[in-house]
């Protein structure tokens, strides 16, 4: 099948293109040319094409032709800085463009995959999810214009699938990580809490900060943390690996349009279990504090839709993304090609 990855250069885009070579597909990527990042494509043949999604023609150009477009390019948290305007011109406007070439290219095109967010869900609250997060049952509440842009893409997908019948799937990432990144994830580190609680003078959280600050310099030591309760906090991210294995999972799939996925690794991980497996892999020390006063991260994503729709089913749990993250550190070869650590 021939193939437009949009985003090409980025670090889940770079990642896509090289396993949908190896699944025998041919590749395409629209190029921006404010980011021209084309060193990890040596050796990889790939038909690149600068453009903008911003400009109609570019977008035309890119789509002629081509039957699936897994479309990622957009501006996000990580990159930028980038304005309210950037996020609607390349991420609404940018969409549409998408979306409107898709349209006039439909006898071509089995299929289309938009990268949405977990961003779009309200996930922090005060006493945290004790419901596992499900696509079709946890409203959309966006905060900021990135997650703003990525809930109009949505509605704007559904729509066309709609209204033109195109073959649409929308998926939801959760917090990605390759290479090593994991290990530098500051929300594991001692040294991470003392700079959120430097100006907390009042209240439960002095005391807590009096606690934090007692452990002297951090260095690389690694933390626990609880809730004012006691309660380990809970996150559900996803190796770069089990981003792709959604694609790959789906691609092509009568079953998959009209539809919204969830992609996450194959289960939640605690801080109480992580942490010391962690600090035992990198040889430091850790603790084990209360966090008053700060909102926990405690939530969870149902995978079952698709599990039973498309036969998605991650690999990669906190533990094994641990130990790939270390051999990845100590030199050992890697089918991943790392980039910046994004969040969600």
């Amino acid at each position: 099948m021939k193939i437009l990855v949009t985003g090409i250069s980025g670090r889940i885009g770079a990642n896509l293109a090289k396993a949908l070579i190896d699944e025998g597909h041919q590749v395409r990527g629209l190029v921006w040319e404010k980011d021209l990042r084309l060193e990890k494509f040596e050796g990889l043949p790939v038909e690149l094409v600068e453009g903008s999604l911003v400009n109609p023609a570019d977008v035309n150009k890119a789509v002629d032709g081509v039957e699936a477009i897994c479309h990622l390019g957009a501006a996000f948290q990580g990159g930028g800085p980038f304005s309210n305007e950037d996020y609607f011109e390349i991420n609404v406007r940018g969409t549409f463009n998408m979306l409107e070439a898709a349209r006039e290219n439909a006898d071509n095109l089995k299929h289309l995959l938009f990268a949405s967010t977990d961003a779009t869900y309200e996930k922090y609250l005060p006493g945290g999810l004790f419901e596992p997060i499900r696509e079709d049952k946890m409203p959309q509440k966006p905060g900021g214009w990135y997650a703003l842009s990525k809930v109009l893409g949505e509605e704007m997908c559904r729509g066309y699938y709609r209204s033109y019948q195109l073959p649409i799937s929308i998926f939801r990432f959760a917090f990605v990580v390759a290479g090593d990144e994991l290990l530098n994830f500051p929300q594991f580190r001692l040294d991470h809490w003392q700079n959120a609680y430097a100006d907390k003078t009042t209240g439960a959280a002095a005391e807590t900060r009096r606690q934090l600050l007692e452990f002297g310099n951090a260095g690389e030591r690694l933390l626990i943390a609880r809730d004012e309760n006691g309660r380990s906090y809970k996150k559900h991210i996803a190796d770069v690996r089990d981003i792709l294995l959604g694609f790959l999972s789906a691609l092509g799939k009568p079953e998959a349009s009209g539809e919204t996925f969830q992609l996450a690794g194959p289960k939640p991980f605690t801080w109480e279990e992580t942490v010391p497996y962690l600090a035992q892999k990198l040889g430091v020390d850790y603790v084990d504090v209360r966090l008053a006063e700060n909102t926990p991260t405690y939530y969870e994503f149902d995978l079952t839709k698709g599990a039973r729709l498309i036969g998605y089913r991650p690999q990669f749990d906190i533990f094994k993304m641990i130990d790939s993250a270390i051999a990845f550190r100590q030199g050992a070869a890697s089918d991943v090609i790392p980039t910046q650590m994004t969040s969600a």
